[in-house]
């Protein structure tokens, strides 16, 4: 592990609309939108823990708050997110913080197999389950690039609204890891499409993901936040009862079609490929892949249609 200091998660009370790695503020419409911000931009806004238990502050404050209808998602810098935080000197990989989505135990003295289920069933598949059910509508914003743990980000919220630029990758099953921890890609893809940017490892634009409904709408990178806040106005009209209960209803609707379930069993498969890894690769759960290998593997934006 690095010698960096590594910071301290974020509080609900601790955010403000500079603070890093996540920056909070309301405003909008009506001062009923919650803008939550990726502030790690000099990293792509890769996520270590500090983020993930950051981020979790500012939805938790969002939630608490009785004048904020609507949570937008967005990032500072040139993208949205890099993914995990897999090669900076702030990953905090072995550094414990005190579970708020799963129980288990303290897993910084343990070692292998154990320390990355307990550590990934909290801050990986966990916290984006517990996001998905917040009681609130919540809007991402991305552009440029949105890698593998981006993906999930993303996928939790309830609209994607893209720039024209942004572009979107899950390239893990270069690691040999069948797609990241929150697998939802046969569900907001569909299996085809699902399959074949997990055998390919190429990215897709933010035209392609419209036009296979996994993005409401794509707007010159230079109108993204208006067409946001158009967005948020038409929703903050809304009773918040008739918001809280679409939203469960509708993902009551993936569940029953397997989603949680898939997932459950997905991540036993991404567990058994990180100690597959491990035992092939002198302990590397990542197969010897870091966070630039990743990034060249990543490969061209795909002209496909």
């Amino acid at each position: 592990m690095s010698d960096a200091v590594i910071p301290t998660p974020l509080g609900p009370d601790d955010l403000g609309p500079d603070t890093s790695p996540v920056a909070y503020e309301v405003g909008g419409p009506n001062g009923a939108v919650a803008y939550v911000t990726l502030n790690r931009p000099e990293y792509r806004n890769a996520q270590n823990s500090v983020m993930t238990y950051s981020l979790d502050a500012a939805f938790r404050r969002a939630v608490d708050d009785a004048a904020v209808k609507v949570i937008v998602l967005r990032a500072n810098g040139k993208h949205f997110s890099a993914g995990h935080d897999i090669g900076t000197p702030e990953r905090d990989f072995d550094t414990y913080y005190d579970n708020v989505a799963a129980l288990h135990w303290d897993h910084t003295d343990k070692t292998g197999a154990d320390q990355r289920l307990a550590r990934e069933t909290e801050v990986y598949l966990g916290m984006c389950r517990r996001w998905r059910e917040i009681p609130k509508p919540m809007i991402a914003a991305v552009h440029g690039a949105c890698i593998a743990g981006g993906l999930m980000l993303s996928w939790v919220c309830d609209f994607i609204v893209a720039s024209d630029d942004a572009f979107f990758s899950d390239p893990v099953a270069r690691m040999g890891i069948p797609g990241v921890e929150y697998f939802a890609h046969a569900y907001v893809l569909g299996p085809r499409r699902a399959k074949e940017i997990l055998f390919t490892g190429e990215r897709f634009t933010a035209a392609q993901a419209a036009q296979w409904g996994m993005v409401n709408h794509v707007v010159e990178r230079e109108a993204l936040s208006d067409k946001v806040d158009a967005i948020c106005e038409q929703i903050v009209a809304m009773p918040m009862q008739g918001l809280f209960l679409s939203k469960k209803a509708v993902n009551i609707c993936e569940d029953q079609m397997g989603m949680r379930t898939a997932m459950d069993s997905v991540f036993g498969w991404h567990h058994f490929a990180h100690s597959a890894n491990a035992e092939s690769s002198g302990g590397d759960s990542l197969g010897g892949m870091d966070a630039k290998s990743m990034k060249a593997s990543a490969g061209s934006t795909s002209n496909r249609s």
